[in-house]
């Protein structure tokens, strides 16, 4: 008897060996990611609660107006200051292009961005515009416009005459001047928009739910309510030292190890007195960090003002195919040639037919958990989601 049990903990002692060696494994083969992401999140969330607040950062970043002024003082190749003029606008919506994605901004307009379906079908008016910068082409690059005779820059004043509805700015369109455009599209509703009861801004690879979104915003207003600013939240998110990603962030211009608190760049709305309070935040910041949902977080920060999570605004990835997730969808990120498909699938009268009733929430609410909880991360929306 006392031979079986010795065998018996000698076998289990070899499977704590292997158990620990097998952990010890994927610790050193994943060491690297460890410590870029748990270890400075730990940092970052120990600096955020234990040791300051922020309260620094802004004086840190402040410099005078003059010297600001850098940042704003572009001209404007492409503008529409009567865009918003006697009108009643609810949202005045920016989506962040490129020039050359052409087709993004034709699909937009065919879809959730058709300013015509959204007052007609919504009868609310939302103003769509586009912010770029200028054209770059590179060298390596086929010059067929110019052989023809016809400068890109020219197409684009074509595409604009079209549609009334480019805002650009004569610095470089380029991921490192992210944050001008940011600073473009609040100083422009500043001046030419200010009564819009709401800005967003999206990255022209998204897919808004418009009819669900006006009709939340319309309760939103109809509440009065102030410090409005919603998406994909990022609290203690600490900068990337790595120089082989392209969100590197160097001591030299951003020394703390967290973050303000912020929203995901790829979509997220606020109120009209918030965009009024970012106006003048950028005013006297400096704009060198080139991330803009960073400095919108360090703006927002400076202001007084903080983010609020919305489970249906979408991080980095893609909603689930699915009525059950139509029905409160926001926004979805990540949509190019599906775009068109997106939009008769989630804006189809069946969504809200099909998913209305007790037997129509049970068993979407039985879907959505199936579809959002998952044990591994899914950049879209949360768990917690499936249950709102």
């Amino acid at each position: 008897m006392m031979f079986l049990n010795f065998r018996r903990v000698r076998k289990c002692q070899r499977v704590q060996l292997m158990t620990t060696c097998l952990l010890l494994s994927v610790m050193m083969v994943c060491w690297e990611q460890l410590d870029n992401s748990v270890v400075n999140h730990v940092k970052s969330y120990s600096f955020r609660y234990l040791i300051n607040r922020f309260s620094y950062i802004n004086k840190s970043l402040t410099i005078p107006r003059n010297q600001a002024r850098i940042f704003s003082n572009f001209h404007y190749l492409m503008d529409h200051p009567d865009k918003c003029i006697g009108k009643d606008v609810l949202l005045l919506l920016f989506v962040k292009t490129s020039p050359e994605n052409i087709e993004r901004r034709k699909a937009i307009r065919s879809t959730w961005g058709n300013e015509t379906y959204i007052q007609n079908t919504l009868g609310v008016t939302v103003k769509v515009v586009f912010a770029l910068g200028a054209v770059h082409i590179k060298k390596t690059e086929p010059l067929w416009s110019k052989r023809s005779g016809v400068g890109f820059q020219d197409q684009l004043a074509q595409e604009d005459r079209l549609h009334g509805d480019l805002i650009q700015q004569d610095f470089l369109d380029s991921f490192h001047n992210l944050t001008l455009k940011l600073i473009l599209q609040f100083h422009w509703m500043h001046s030419h928009c200010a009564h819009a009861r709401f800005l967003m801004t999206a990255d022209d690879d998204i897919f808004v739910h418009m009819p669900n979104l006006v009709s939340y915003l319309q309760d939103v207003s109809s509440r009065g309510v102030k410090d409005f600013w919603i998406g994909r939240v990022h609290r203690g998110a600490p900068p990337i030292r790595s120089k082989e990603s392209k969100y590197y962030v160097s001591f030299e211009m951003y020394p703390w190890v967290a973050y303000p608190d912020y929203t995901a760049g790829a979509a997220y709305v606020v109120s009209s007195d918030v965009a009024n309070k970012i106006y003048h935040a950028t005013l006297t910041l400096n704009a060198s960090i080139y991330i803009d949902d960073v400095f919108m977080g360090i703006c927002a920060n400076a202001v007084g003002v903080s983010p609020q999570e919305h489970v249906y605004f979408s991080g980095e990835g893609k909603a689930p195919y699915h009525p059950c997730i139509y029905e409160k969808m926001m926004t979805s990120h990540g949509h190019i040639e599906d775009i068109y498909d997106v939009w008769k699938a989630a804006t189809h009268p069946q969504v809200k037919h099909g998913t209305s009733g007790l037997i129509g929430k049970l068993y979407c609410a039985a879907v959505k958990m199936t579809l959002l909880c998952k044990p591994y991360h899914f950049n879209t929306y949360p768990c917690k989601a499936a249950f709102s």
